[in-house]
């Protein structure tokens, strides 16, 4: 056994500096508190171990969400992205996504530069085994050398290396994601604390060396001309010109004829993968399995830096032995003398089971215990990072003795998020899409600094120079807005011409510009050209406002049920409340609410199995019983 002693103490710690530890920690010394971030491999500081690109649908919007509240993801990805590309764009603004291509290699060089040059934070390599608990409180963690440090709290963001284990047809062994040092005692140590952990899986595809592809017969795909940004930080002035496209193919007959013949070495069909894997991203032998009735299937070829020849070969995870990976390849369009470079490989690790914390990500049976990223199942790095930062915020708040900071459904993507895992669980590797928000009109990627901004001002991680032009764009929105009540759109002949030209009916009379905006193809800047009147530079400006008059209507009906919900998250649910002494509550209803323990009846009524009727009792027991007067 390995003598400890006492090294220095710190406000906070965080284990682990993959993409939730990273904004972890950036939040927390960011407030002012003394930071140390811990990592098994200084050399995979924000890594990139599967796909090289941040954002997407649903992802993109968090990615937002985290530079609006003051996170570090959207600043660093356009400073190291190689391609930017706005999905979705035939869409409404619900659902459009913004898309980078990464240089992996320079995101995780800018984010680790970024670690090592902020005050109160500090960098250090090291595997952390256990943690510090005193009296249901977490005080520090112990590392494999017996290097113990104390904090007022931690952060675990262990992501896939809590006891990892990489498969590869036949062969097993303990790992981290892309062979580096698997964290196994904490685990261990976690387990002997009470908490209940599970197993997941993921995985990766091959990476090929872009000078053997064919790329004549493939399809090019470039980014847009059009700047984009993640940050709202970031100037058009600097949007990048050179961008390096990504590429398509597809699998054929051939491929999935060479993966049903040798189905009976795949570990997930041999059962050597116990782990539960992601639903919606799957292998391509299990594509290939599960959908029969298709010929073919996407493959994007992304290069994974500017200064690599290094492709991943996306959409085409694998964890088949290595030399019938190779076969796999060789038989797809613009690959078939392709050099692999790396093979994939599916990863197993732990899991904390999500219904075990709060909504601050404080763990329900130890004080002042976080945890974020993969560890609380999900997939994804932008998933990872917007729990990161909630997680680093509130341990910063614990160590100060302030109330803690949560995300509604109805503020952000990431409240979803955090919400969906605590009140649900996950049986699977959660994985964020705009369907599972009630109120994406409202959750845009476009509006993320109109919704968190002042937040992030409040916590001091967006300081007083950005807070101003926050609200100086706020200001321009308003004079906007009342600018085109006050034009008239009169019915003369170049407006009657251009209503024809884009399929709309002619007008009869007059009528305000904000009214004649709500027309279908109609912009501002279509306005300014027939009216001859100037009404804003700000392109960024223009898109708000016409969205919030276009879908006034159904941005009105998302308010509503807002208000609701805000009702009933206003009706607190007491800590100590002993659901056996509440007559009436269905058996299932009785074992969800002991174990999940919701704060509100808002919380509750989204557990599922819990009806109405529950719901009410529950309700009727906290007004008129003992606990009506507690908070």
């Amino acid at each position: 056994m390995i003598k400890t002693y006492n090294s220095n103490e710190y406000d906070v710690i965080v284990v682990g500096a993959g993409h939730a530890g990273s904004e972890a920690a950036l939040a927390s010394a960011r407030m002012g508190l003394k930071t140390l971030v811990v990592t098994i491999g200084l050399d995979m500081v924000a890594f990139m171990p599967c796909n090289p690109s941040v954002g997407g649908p649903a992802k993109g919007t968090v990615v937002r969400e985290i530079d609006a509240l003051g996170g570090e993801m959207g600043r660093n990805i356009d400073a190291t992205y190689i391609q930017m590309r706005m999905l979705n764009t035939g869409k409404g603004p619900a659902v459009r996504a913004l898309r980078a291509q990464a240089d992996k290699w320079q995101y995780h060089e800018r984010m680790k530069d970024t670690i090592e040059n902020t005050p109160n934070l500090t960098l250090r390599q090291a595997v952390v085994d256990q943690l510090v608990v005193e009296d249901g409180v977490c005080k520090g963690v112990i590392t494999n050398t017996g290097a113990k440090y104390l904090a007022k709290s931690v952060v675990l963001t262990t992501g896939t290396a809590a006891r990892g284990k990489i498969i590869i047809g036949e062969l097993t062994y303990s790992s981290g994601p892309n062979n580096t040092t698997p964290a196994i005692k904490l685990s261990e140590n976690l387990e002997k604390l009470g908490f209940k952990l599970r197993r997941f899986k993921t995985g990766t595809p091959p990476r090929v060396n872009g000078n053997t592809i064919d790329y004549s017969k493939t399809e090019e795909e470039p980014g847009d001309q059009e700047p984009r940004h993640f940050s709202y930080e970031t100037s058009d002035r600097s949007y990048l010109q050179d961008q390096i496209s990504c590429w398509m193919t597809y699998t054929n007959n051939t491929t999935h004829e060479i993966i049903r013949a040798n189905l009976d070495r795949a570990p997930m069909f041999s059962g050597v993968i116990k782990g539960v894997g992601p639903r919606y991203c799957p292998s391509i032998e299990d594509k290939v399995v599960r959908f029969a009735d298709k010929d073919r299937h996407q493959i994007f070829l992304e290069p994974e830096g500017r200064h690599t020849k290094e492709i991943y070969v996306g959409d085409f995870s694998t964890s088949m032995p290595e030399e019938v990976q190779l076969k796999m390849l060789h038989s797809v369009a613009g690959l078939e003398k392709v050099e692999m470079m790396r093979p994939g490989y599916a990863i197993e690790y732990d899991v904390i089971e999500p219904w075990q914390l709060k909504h601050t990500l404080e763990t329900k049976k130890i004080k002042h215990l976080f945890t974020a990223g993969q560890m609380n199942g999900t997939s994804g790095y932008e998933e990872a990072a917007g729990q990161g930062l909630i997680a680093g915020i509130n341990a910063a708040l614990a160590a100060k003795g302030k109330p803690g900071f949560t995300l509604g459904r109805d503020e952000a993507y990431i409240g979803v998020l955090i919400d969906d895992l605590v009140t649900k669980g996950t049986n699977e590797p959660y994985r964020l899409l705009t369907s599972r928000a009630e109120y994406r009109l409202i959750l845009r990627h476009d509006n993320a600094d109109l919704r968190l901004t002042e937040y992030g001002h409040q916590l001091g991680l967006i300081d007083d120079d950005r807070y101003a032009d926050f609200e100086a764009k706020k200001a321009e929105i308003a004079r906007v807005e009342k600018r085109l009540h006050e034009i008239t759109v009169h019915p003369i002949e170049d407006v009657q011409s251009y209503l024809v030209k884009i399929g709309q009916a002619p007008m009869a009379s007059g009528v305000k510009a904000d009214y004649f905006l709500r027309r279908p193809k109609v912009t501002i800047s279509d306005i300014e050209e027939l009216t001859h009147e100037h009404i804003c530079d700000d392109r960024y400006v223009k898109e708000q406002v016409e969205i919030s008059i276009k879908y006034a209507g159904y941005i009105k009906k998302e308010e509503v049920q807002i208000a609701r919900l805000k009702r009933q998250e206003a009706k607190r649910i007491p800590e100590n409340i002993n659901y056996d002494d509440i007559d009436g509550l269905a058996t299932e209803a009785r074992q969800k609410f002991e174990k999940i323990r919701p704060e509100t009846l808002a919380q509750a009524e989204r557990i599922s199995g819990v009806n109405p009727a529950d719901l009410a009792i529950l309700s009727v027991y906290i007004q008129n019983g003992k606990y009506s007067k507690t908070k």
